[in-house]
């Protein structure tokens, strides 16, 4: 199964909710749940549930930093972002494996 798209997504969702999510005191969740030959879901849970992400206008992001999402929707087949208990919240995102190349 190759790795290099679900490496690129950890690396965003996790770097997300290091920068955006983070309580003092609370860390970050990532759970990996694998479908072997079929798909990777890639789960971050942090305890800013008031904070939900977006993609931002590329027209208009012309910071350094914002377009870590983008790559996301370019990487995952799907993603979102689901209400998680105490507060938090959980993005996630699926890769499918059927076709793709390393």
């Amino acid at each position: 199964m190759p790795l290099d798209d679900a490496a690129q997504v950890v690396s965003e969702l996790a770097s997300n909710a290091v920068l955006h999510g983070r309580v003092p005191g609370r860390d970050f969740r990532l759970r990996l749940v694998l479908d072997p030959g079929a798909s990777l879901r890639i789960e971050v849970s942090d305890a800013r549930g008031d904070r939900i992400p977006h993609i931002p206008n590329p027209a208009v992001t012309d910071g350094e930093s914002g377009r870590g999402l983008l790559l996301v929707a370019a990487y995952a087949d799907r993603w979102g972002v689901d209400e998680a208990p105490a507060g938090c919240k959980t993005v996630w995102a699926e890769l499918t494996y059927a076709g793709r190349r390393s």
